[in-house]
């Protein structure tokens, strides 16, 4: 899998809750030009609430979420048929393919990582992340999961704050989202 270096998202779900959280820092090579951009986003299908983040490139990273969006409208929410039929898509769709972006995608029962080489990847566990930072995020969401200190989340936020500490392709300027 390709590695992004350009954010960090992490998602968390922890007693019927899911919260994700993204850090708003865009750059470019070495370059930071933004530092309060929103990577993370709730869909609203009348079944199912997902929640959703991107690391790459924002463009084609909301493309991927206007995909998404219609496969979740056209499989009824079911958020694991969506995933699936959007990787397809993505590896097969001449244009799609050389999008530079992953995904992540949540809701109360499944989570989903989402790459343009057609790979979906169901992740054991509470947590999911991906970016520059998603393994400290990670790290650090495992910790305060076992702590039982936190909701889901100031879970995925504290645990974004850490990976801002840690990484410098994500910021302290943190958007987190919950259903």
């Amino acid at each position: 899998m390709k590695k992004i270096k350009s954010t960090t998202i992490v998602g968390v779900r922890l007693k019927g809750k899911v919260a994700m959280a993204g850090d708003g820092q865009v750059t470019f090579g070495d370059m930071s030009f933004k530092q309060k951009a929103v990577k993370v986003r709730e869909f609203n299908h009348q079944q199912n609430k997902v929640l959703g983040g991107f690391a790459g490139a924002a463009a084609d990273a909301l493309t991927l979420f206007e995909k998404f969006e219609q496969k979740l409208e056209q499989f009824e929410g079911d958020l694991k048929r969506a995933t699936v039929e959007l990787a397809k898509d993505w590896r097969l769709d001449k244009m799609l393919r050389h999008l530079d972006a992953m995904l992540v995608v949540m809701d109360k029962r499944y989570s989903f990582i989402i790459s343009g080489d057609g790979n979906v990847i169901e992740p054991d566990g509470p947590i999911v992340s991906i970016g520059s930072g998603g393994g400290y995020a990670h790290a650090a969401a495992t910790a305060f999961l076992k702590s039982a200190q936190y909701s889901a989340k100031k879970t995925a936020q504290e645990s974004l704050k850490i990976a801002s500490n840690l990484c410098i392709y994500t910021n302290d300027s943190i958007s987190v989202i919950e259903i």
